[in-house]
């Protein structure tokens, strides 16, 4: 009976349809499967041209469970009516009392009884730069007065502190008149931040906060390229007559290629006979001036090679808190 069925189909081509079968089927898998893979490719498009919008205006958006996640992921214990109020900025009160103005409500209804984030945004701005100018002072005793201005200047510097905002992903709870938040607008409410978890949790956990998020930015940053010098050289010799060392002599040691369109010189600075610094240059100034800079990095203590900045728990001593309190 099984024989008799089996020459049945292999006379009426069974076998033949059935592959030819399996053929159409596999070929529409795979044609499914490119179709899939160019939807995506072109929702993907699609999503990088259109404008951005809030995060409050997609779907999913609770602000208050927003707000305490924030806390959450950070590890810190702020004060939720602080910290709300240190999201909120001057022009997003201003901007809203303008709508309801707008749609015809009285004065009473116009008003937000909103507190803006001015005064937590000078605290901590206060706070941070006492809190670093302390942490450089500990970390280079040798460096000058207006080196530790310049490497703060540089934390608390507008560009890097929005830097540090968005990578915390303030943008996203900020109240601000405009979108994308303006970098000024995070900067105000970075330091906002740093003045509610002051007022939340202390000095230390602060301090500890800023030494987290701000000190690792030092990290491939050359001094020279935060402090801008005009004369290193008579720096130089400035640093050199406070410790009663004689004043450099600058010697060309090597050169390469002087008559061609990339010339290198070396100059080597010299004192009593021994040789300090050393520094490259496409011209010998140039390469004087190098050689003035890498012997500042040796007196200060700011070199290449200097030990890893400690993070071991911070010594505080009120010192920050006393300049905000007499500010």
């Amino acid at each position: 009976m099984a024989s008799a069925l089996l020459q049945l189909l292999l006379l009426r081509g069974g076998p033949r349809r059935f592959l030819a079968g399996a053929g159409r089927g596999a070929l529409c898998s795979q044609q499914r499967r490119d179709n899939k893979r160019w939807v995506r490719a072109y929702l993907e498009q699609q999503r990088q041209l259109e404008p951005p919008r809030r995060r409050s205006e997609k779907p999913n958006w609770d602000y208050h469970a927003e707000v305490q996640a924030f806390s959450h992921r950070l590890h810190e214990n702020f004060s939720l009516d602080l910290l709300k109020t240190a999201f909120v900025n001057t022009c997003y009160i201003k901007s809203e009392e303008a709508k309801r103005q707008k749609a015809g409500l009285d004065k009473v209804g116009v008003c937000l009884n909103l507190k803006d984030n001015r005064e937590l945004s000078k605290q901590g701005a206060a706070f941070s730069r006492s809190y670093l100018t302390q942490c450089f002072e500990d970390a280079y005793p040798k460096l000058p007065p207006e080196g530790v201005r310049a490497l703060v200047d540089f934390l608390t510097s507008l560009e890097l502190v929005s830097y540090v905002a968005q990578n915390l992903s303030l943008q996203d709870l900020t109240l601000c008149a405009d979108f994308p938040v303006p970098p000024n607008v995070l900067q105000q409410t970075s330091f906002a931040v740093i003045g509610a978890l002051l007022q939340s949790s202390g000095s230390q956990k602060s301090g500890i906060f800023i030494r987290d998020f701000f000190i690792p930015q030092l990290i491939g940053k050359d001094l020279f390229e935060m402090w801008k010098l005009i004369n290193p050289m008579g720096l130089l010799m400035e640093e050199l007559a406070k410790r009663n060392l004689s004043a450099p002599e600058p010697r060309l040691t090597r050169q390469s290629g002087a008559t061609t369109a990339l010339p290198l010189y070396f100059v080597g600075l010299y004192c009593d006979k021994k040789l300090i610094a050393e520094g490259p240059g496409e011209t010998v100034f140039d390469a004087e001036e190098a050689a003035a800079r890498v012997a500042l990095r040796k007196l200060y203590g700011y070199t290449e090679n200097r030990r890893p900045w400690d993070y071991s728990k911070p010594k505080w001593d009120q010192g920050a808190e006393k300049a905000i309190s007499s500010s």
